[in-house]
């Protein structure tokens, strides 16, 4: 009752009103802040971590293990061990893509029908046109599926004719040539990442063989699991399967700078914003402090009908404990409502200001991504209430240890 009547200051004591407003709205914007950066940095992982391996694959076998039917009896035992989805497959090289709109470098990529139909992050994704055509006729057919930024770089679509140049062409009595062939756009896929939707071609595996002139050959078997994340320890087992002439990469030492710079990047990102939490509880003191000066008759009047030492802590502690409390709860809804409509807020963001604010030309993405973890929640939760708690600490203490005689000396 004390703790709350003192927080409600009359209009003389209004500068400790104001600053314990400060100091509420500071813990309150901190913890907000703090809360709905970790969930778009974790956002940004997941969707990052999830459209690259769901479009590349987890685990790639490559050695001598690749020529025809030693390759298709490697996939088969892959695709036996437990946790592998699908092992296909594939040949992944450079071309040169001619349009009536342009011309423009792709990476070609060489896979089965089946395999390219349970990849579904492509084939799940189809803007235009259909897969049914893929791979069908003379030679696995001569149509393509195009990223649907680079069919719209080109000025193609389902239906049309697009040109492909291979660098590295055929050998002749002359020296290597460019080998040239026109194939027909079946479908466009448009999977939310830039750098795929403006840059892959899906082209038949056996297409992709003769094209490329790889004979029966392939680049890698790519293979799916499960879970992304025991990819690493899943490669002892998948090497096994696949013969002792096997060399198994997966996606954690492939790309291990990429994703360690981003781990990195949200370690220093959520220390940096703690200390941000931390300054903000740092308000309380101020406050506080002005509260025991402005109430320093009140504790002696308090103090000489018994009042105890640990009772006087504990009414300063409690006003300073609760500007923290809610202020932290406050923060707490702002940052989760703010998280879950993170979708509405940057369209409208969008409309006022005319703008893109997270272009995929830059971030890969095509929208901001906000994933609420709720135990990294929890952890800013507590930080935010135990650095408000120590902030309290020290003018309470100050005020149980004021000297009754001292205050009421000049009053």
């Amino acid at each position: 009752m004390l703790a709350s009547r003192y927080l409600r200051a009359k209009r003389t004591q209004g500068g400790v009103a104001l600053i314990s407003v400060i100091s509420f709205i500071g813990i309150m914007l901190a913890v907000a802040t703090l809360i709905i950066v970790m969930s778009v940095m974790n956002g940004f992982r997941s969707e990052l971590l999830g459209r690259i391996l769901g479009f590349q694959g987890h685990v790639f076998v490559t050695g001598g293990v690749l020529d025809g039917p030693a390759r298709d009896a490697a996939a088969a035992r892959i695709l036996k061990v437990p946790g592998v989805t699908q092992a296909a497959a594939i040949i992944e090289a450079q071309a040169i893509a001619i349009g009536p709109s342009q011309i423009t470098g792709a990476l070609v990529r060489g896979i089965g029908p089946k395999d390219l139909a349970d990849t579904k992050l492509v084939s799940g994704n189809i803007t235009a046109g259909s897969l049914r055509s893929f791979g069908q006729g003379e030679y696995g057919g001569d149509v393509v599926i195009l990223g649907a930024r680079l069919a719209q770089q080109l000025g193609v679509a389902p239906g049309d004719t697009v040109t492909l140049i291979s660098p590295a062409g055929g050998a002749t009595a002359f020296g290597g040539t460019p080998l040239q062939k026109t194939y027909t756009v079946g479908a466009t896929f448009q999977v939310g990442m830039s750098q795929f939707d403006q840059a892959y071609i899906y082209m038949p595996l056996t297409q992709a063989q003769l094209f490329f002139d790889r004979e029966d050959t392939a680049d890698a078997i790519e293979v799916r699991v499960k879970d992304p994340d025991h990819a690493a320890r899943m490669k002892v087992e998948i090497s096994k399967a696949a013969g002792p002439a096997a060399l198994v990469n997966d996606w954690t030492t492939r790309d291990a700078s990429f994703w360690g710079a981003l781990q990195v990047e949200r370690s220093v990102m959520r220390l940096i914003l703690m200390l941000l939490v931390a300054i903000a509880a740092m308000n309380i003191i101020s406050g506080l402090v002005m509260l025991v000066k402005n109430k320093g008759r009140d504790i002696a009047i308090l103090r000489t009908i018994g009042a105890g030492q640990g009772s006087i802590l504990r009414i300063f502690f409690m006003a300073g404990a609760s500007i923290g409390a809610f202020g932290t709860l406050a923060g707490l809804a702002v940052g989760v409502v703010f998280c879950l409509n993170i979708d509405p807020i940057q369209t409208a963001v969008e409309y006022v200001t005319g703008q893109a604010v997270f272009s995929s030309d830059v971030y890969y993405l095509s929208r901001v991504p906000a994933k609420v973890d709720w135990l990294e929640v929890l952890v800013i939760v507590s930080w935010a209430l135990g650095m408000s708690f120590l902030a309290t600490l020290p003018p309470a203490w100050r005020a149980s240890r004021l000297d009754p005689v001292e205050a009421l000396r000049y009053e």
